[in-house]
């Protein structure tokens, strides 16, 4: 293999080295489900269901489950032997039970059994990651329902463009955060299904039964083709999981660029509570306090980006088959830096220090209200829309040139503006600006341009209401969702553990 390939192999290229992307603490559970905890699953049901259905021979089957059992416990021990291989795991089972626990070995191969332990160990990650997903969009819907009245600019561009409801921004955050939770649903589906019994790409002689072999090990079912199992959906898998986490990882980003724009004002209306680790204070400059946990948040962020296009690069040129892009370690370490990312993401949202008062000055020092102008001379007035914006555009460039605020415009500077504009537009004289002066002042009023919103989805009160009402109900969803995957899981392994201590007991 060339240099960069190797490169790749390690994780994405040369000098791309991601050691903080080991699965979290939080992660492991006791059974420390690792390749060697399912391999030994794969094996206790290989034995029970085999034994059972005659392919393995009764007189062997306690000797080489006590074997089995014997590995098991050594590998559970301080410093005790976990491989990650069959061809690794096989020996400890031979010199623990003899040349006859190779009978397990029938109608199996490495490449099912360790495509497997892939799609199990990713299944556990991807539950981690939902679970860490749920929290963050927890976090978020309950900011957004705090602050469903808090009037805030919002920008395009990068320039401040209308007021809004900073609750309702959330919101829009949350439906960013939905769609992610269904990604990861969907891709958990296709993930979801034992490739065991396909043996290396065709099946085998042996009437193995996949669909038992399946329950046991927690999976709903099986991957129907025995080509595609090993061969296909491996390699497919985590390229798809990696689009996932970079959605995720996209909407992470965004948001925490939104926040660190304010940084750069000497006033911000949002930014970290102090303490805690969420800031740093320069080494040099004693006025600075450094956003230090966003800049961590981003950062993971773009690693779980590199990550996730990582799997594209692995996975593409190469004839089905090679292992390139199958690594359980790489491919779990992107799930969980896409973990540990969202509960930074977590961190952020607790920690954000809001300024009510300070988003509603710098809403009424600049004009970010002007559309308003030219709706309501349309709605009202029935102006052509055109004309009003041009007014309204008109008053704005006066009163930059000018500083002029908006409540401190004079409304005879209004109105002959208005007469201008609209002997210019439409060829009328002596044209009359319809709104009142304190009209006029009212349409550039910013609570109220947000709390008379009429659109579906828009920042009123009634439809904050039933978004945040709808997202509490998909939160609910979510968490069931997780629950009974986990549930399933556990209750499959736990029946299987029932029934090897069957088996075990035959031999005692």
């Amino acid at each position: 293999m060339s240099r960069l390939g190797t490169c790749f192999g390690a994780l994405l290229m040369c000098g791309l080295a991601f050691p903080s992307l080991a699965p979290p603490a939080s992660a492991q559970t006791t059974p420390k489900r690792d390749e060697f905890f399912w391999l030994g699953e794969i094996n206790k049901a290989s034995a029970v269901i085999n034994t059972e259905e005659g392919l393995l021979d009764p007189a062997f089957a306690p000797r080489i489950a006590a074997g089995l059992e014997k590995v098991l416990e050594a590998g559970g021990q301080p410093n005790g032997k976990r491989p990650t291989l069959v061809i690794t795991f096989e020996p400890l089972l031979i010199e623990a039970a003899g040349v006859e626990a190779t009978l397990l070995h029938a109608g199996r191969s490495s490449q099912d059994m360790l495509a497997t332990v892939r799609a199990a160990m990713l299944r556990d990650a991807l539950l981690q990651l939902a679970a860490q997903l749920h929290k963050a969009t927890a976090t978020m819907l309950r900011l957004a329902e705090a602050h469903a009245g808090t009037v805030v600019p919002n920008y395009t561009n990068g320039v401040a463009a209308q007021p809004n409801s900073y609750g309702h921004y959330l919101l829009g955050h949350v439906a960013g955060l939905k769609r992610d939770a269904e990604r990861l649903r969907q891709a958990y589906a296709r993930l979801d299904l034992s490739p065991m019994g396909t043996t290396v790409l065709n099946g085998t002689s042996w009437p193995l039964n996949r669909d038992r072999m399946a329950k046991y090990l927690g999976f709903p079912g099986t991957v129907d083709n025995a080509y595609d199992a090993a061969q296909i959906l491996a390699t497919e898998m985590p390229v798809e999981i990696g689009a996932v986490v970079n959605g995720m990882a996209l909407h992470v980003g965004a948001f925490v660029e939104d926040v660190m724009t304010q940084y750069a004002q000497p006033r911000p209306w949002i930014l970290l509570q102090e303490g805690g680790g969420n800031t740093y204070v320069s080494s040099a400059m004693p006025q600075k306090r450094n956003p230090g946990l966003l800049n961590d948040t981003r950062a993971e962020a773009s690693r779980v980006i590199t990550a996730g296009v990582g799997r594209v690069i692995q996975a593409h040129n190469i004839p089905p088959g090679m292992s390139d892009a199958k690594s359980v370690r790489d491919n779990t370490a992107m799930v969980a830096g896409a973990t540990r990312m969202l509960a930074a993401l977590d961190r952020v949202l607790n920690a954000l220090v809001i300024s009510p008062e300070r988003a509603l000055e710098e809403l009424n020092s600049d004009w970010t209200a002007s559309q308003e102008v030219a709706d309501k001379l349309m709605r009202e007035y029935r102006l052509p829309f055109r004309v009003g914006h041009h007014f309204a555009s008109e008053v704005v460039s006066h009163a930059k040139a000018n500083d002029i605020r908006p409540s401190d415009f004079p409304y005879a500077e209004a109105q002959r503006i208005y007469a201008e504009t609209v002997r210019h537009e439409m060829q009328v004289e002596n044209a009359t600006l319809p709104m009142s002066e304190a009209e006029f002042r009212a349409t550039l009023d910013p609570v109220a341009i947000v709390r008379n919103r009429a659109t579906s989805g828009g920042p009123q009160p009634a439809e904050m209401a039933r978004m945040v009402g709808e997202g509490k109900d998909d939160l609910a969803a979510q968490e069931s969702w997780i629950k009974a995957h986990r549930q399933r899981i556990d209750g499959a392994l736990a029946s299987l553990d029932s029934d090897f201590r069957k088996l075990l007991a035959g031999g005692k």
